[in-house]
């Protein structure tokens, strides 16, 4: 039978408006694929394989990780970039994802036009530690101290690194002088404090909390917005002297931009129903970390607010672009 074009293209409509329920309906109907742009064993690493397994559960699908390190994230979050837009590849972001920005004179992707936010997944809190010996109880007297001393109290860092960037906005908001010491690896920067050759610094849960409960160190407060329910009796730093003071590294889930909404629906949901069971919760939180389902627009807006805020930090620190 004879149709007019009007009614051939109201036809094709249909036709792929319905292929597309079709296809949402399905998904996933293939294996799912995080990719995490870090080596495996690591924390970022760590908490991807958990929500990989509850997603794999709960989307009666397999979701495997799959990393991809290098170049502080550049590599695995360029792969996903490029990848087809059509859930099948995610990306498993942390706290360097919102950094590398101020850091990098060139990226090979825009960091939140060439991505689709599916849902925040945790907060990793960090304590700002002491050593003993140190004549400061609370944040206030640290302040006090460093401000009496200008650079004589000594924070250790890793060059480049988030904790460094926390480090430097600290001193900024708290307008004191603190002298930066640069250190490879947490481990070096955990024996100097330890043993008084450092000051203090800032450093998350996992590796802290078995020296601060010891006695080796001295925890004054935590670095995010709220009290962390690992140790709610810590007070913020922001609450402690330094308010509007946030810091903390997070993790998060990605698709390719323009990935359709209805799979981004999909595996939002599914991943706050993941986060929200008490067997992940508990897994969580016994990493020291706290969980934090999102809607796909707070995610969006987290990463806008988190990168002005750190190409701020670099700026006004003055560190190099590499």
């Amino acid at each position: 039978m004879f149709r007019f074009p009007g009614q051939v293209a109201i036809t094709l409509i249909i036709a792929c408006v319905s292929a597309g329920t079709v296809c949402a309906q399905a998904y996933p109907s293939k294996t799912v694929r995080i990719v995490v742009p870090f080596a495996a064993g690591g924390g970022t690493d760590v908490i991807a394989r958990y929500l990989a397994a509850g997603l794999t559960e709960s989307l009666k699908n397999q979701v495997i990780v799959d990393n991809r390190a290098g170049a502080n994230a550049i590599v695995g979050t360029e792969l996903v970039a490029r990848a087809p837009a059509d859930g099948y590849t995610l990306l498993f972001v942390s706290s360097p994802h919102s950094v590398n920005p101020s850091m990098y004179a060139k990226l090979p992707y825009d960091t939140l036009r060439d991505f689709a936010p599916v849902s925040l997944i945790a907060l990793s809190p960090y304590f700002l530690v002491v050593h003993p010996s140190l004549p400061a109880r609370n944040v206030k007297e640290l302040i006090a101290l460093a401000r009496s001393k200008p650079g004589a109290l000594y924070m250790g860092i890793t060059n480049g690194s988030i904790n460094h960037l926390g480090g430097a906005y600290l001193a900024s908001m708290a307008n004191v002088k603190v002298t930066l010491i640069a250190y490879k690896s947490t481990a070096v920067t955990i024996t100097d404090a330890m043993t008084g050759q450092i000051h203090m610094f800032l450093q998350n849960f996992q590796s802290s909390l078995p020296h601060v409960k010891s006695g080796r160190l001295r925890a004054l407060a935590v670095t995010t917005a709220e009290r962390s329910s690992v140790l709610p009796e810590l007070p913020t730093v922001a609450e402690s002297g330094v308010p509007g003071y946030e810091y903390s590294t997070w993790y998060g889930l990605l698709a390719p931009a323009r990935t359709p909404r209805a799979i981004t629906d999909n595996l939002n949901q599914t991943t706050v129903a993941v986060l929200n069971a008490p067997d992940y919760r508990e897994r969580l939180l016994v990493q020291g970390l706290d969980p934090v389902p999102s809607s796909a627009a707070h995610f969006s807006s987290y990463l806008r607010s988190e990168t002005a805020k750190w190409t701020k930090v670099v700026r006004a620190a003055k560190i190099p672009l590499q």
